[in-house]
């Protein structure tokens, strides 16, 4: 994985240390959530995976380094700099939240503990990775409450922000809860189940609907799903329906999907086709998706593209990565950034989840009676301690910690903010390092 793939002043600064004689200072840095996404009350985590392999196998590569020996800013930068990059690997400790994490704003995601430059250079690839992944992750989950049982696929890569996007962003969306993903790579890559069959262009591309409909049955089978809007819906639900089985269900890609779905039932059940199901798809968003469910309409799946793929009405979170312990001559400082809306807090901490709320503490203090520490051993001299829960794991235990927030934090609309506490502690420390700074 290619060091590179960060912003510029991460590598200035490495050079700067390099050149203080300080790349081997022992620093802890924290990833945590300053701010939720908008109208979130939680986030659901995803992306640690991804962040763990690029963790193992960051390097430069000779000519990456030959590249940044004539960059201008390093004019000046020693050459145990270049020997530094030379021989980089991740060779620190990380600790994380498991992947399908419910958290709140305030709260670490992952700690990473390691020589000061090690520790530095990966914060934009972490930010990047983590943060989208998360807001997808999200995003899912929300689908899924507003679905009520229904089932919710993923089709959302090719409104993706690159092909990568759109499968990393599959995974993401099976961890929030969706049934599956229309990405054959997502598919293979992470065993998610599969789902399409067919577009408008294969219906234009025949000479009547009904041969495209014929020639899709003849293919497919069982797992014919007939899309019915391309030229008049519920013409194209009837002719489905007078072809009879094999068939799976009927998508509706557009038009007023309460009163289409009603009809459509209509015209399935009158057929004896009462078991062929009904999916929606177009524009989809959890707000569309939960009225449609109070409305009552005969919908079975839903299958959701831009909104999901990009987290369309959130589609950035304010995730930050900030050094808060350096050790330096033998020396241990926690540390801390003061300034207005932008503070954070010092030492390496831990999540300690109780029922009903969550305390914030430091990562050397002892789990209180009643609660679950959250963060937990990821990479150890840089490499994995523990190989990751399948994701079908991962994805019932997102469910559930989903399930377990009452109602006020799951609104779609100004969600309430759930507690979340500082131990004494922490406090004490935050107070104490603020004070040594003025």
């Amino acid at each position: 994985m290619s060091g590179l793939l960060t912003d510029l002043y991460e590598l200035t600064m490495a050079a700067g240390y390099a050149a203080a004689g300080r790349l081997d200072d022992r620093a802890v840095f924290e990833f945590s959530i300053r701010r939720l996404p908008r109208n979130r009350g939680y986030v659901v985590v995803a992306g640690i995976e991804q962040a763990a392999a690029y963790l193992e196998n960051l390097c430069f590569s000779a000519e990456e380094i030959a590249w940044l020996r004539k960059l201008p800013q390093f004019a000046r930068a020693p050459e145990v700099y270049f020997d530094w990059l030379r021989d980089f690997r991740f060779r620190g400790d990380v600790d994380a939240v498991q992947e399908g994490t419910v958290l709140f704003a305030g709260e670490p995601v992952l700690t990473v503990r390691a020589a000061l430059g090690e520790a530095q250079i990966p914060e934009t690839a972490l930010l990047a990775t983590v943060t989208f992944q998360t807001l997808v992750a999200t995003k899912a989950a929300r689908l899924v409450d507003a679905a009520a049982g229904r089932a919710v696929v993923e089709f959302g890569t090719r409104r993706a922000h690159t092909p990568d996007a759109g499968v990393l962003g599959a995974r993401a969306a099976y961890i929030g809860g969706c049934f599956g993903t229309s990405n054959a790579l997502a598919g293979y890559r992470f065993r998610l189940p599969v789902f399409g069959t067919a577009a408008h262009s294969w219906m234009l591309a025949f000479p009547s609907e009904g041969d495209a409909f014929h020639a899709l049955q003849n293919l497919l089978g069982p797992h014919t799903v007939q899309l019915v809007d391309t030229y008049d819906t519920l013409e194209g639900v009837r002719l489905a329906a007078s072809l009879g089985r094999p068939l799976w269900g009927i998508r509706l890609d557009s038009g007023d999907f309460a009163e289409l779905a009603v009809a459509a039932r209509r015209i399935l059940d009158e057929a004896g086709l009462k078991d062929v199901r009904i999916m929606v798809s177009g524009d989809l968003d959890e707000w569309k998706i939960r009225d449609l469910v109070l409305a009552g309409a005969p919908v079975d799946s839903f299958g959701v593209g831009t909104e999901l793929a990009t987290s369309g009405d959130a589609p950035s979170m304010g995730s930050i990565y900030k050094l808060v312990e350096i050790e330096s001559g033998g020396r241990r400082r926690p540390t801390a950034k003061s300034s207005q809306e932008k503070k954070s807090l010092p030492g390496a901490k831990q999540i300690f989840r109780f029922p009903d709320h969550d305390v914030i503490g430091l990562a050397e203090e002892p789990c209180p009676k009643g609660a679950a520490p959250l963060l937990h051993p990821l990479l150890r001299d840089g490499r994995r301690v523990a190989h990751p829960p399948p994701l079908d794991i991962v994805r019932m235990a997102c469910r559930e910690g989903v399930a377990k927030l009452p109602a006020p934090y799951r609104a779609f609309d100004q969600a309430a903010v759930y507690p979340v506490q500082h131990s004494p502690a922490l406090q004490r420390l935050t107070d104490e390092t603020l004070r040594r700074r003025q």
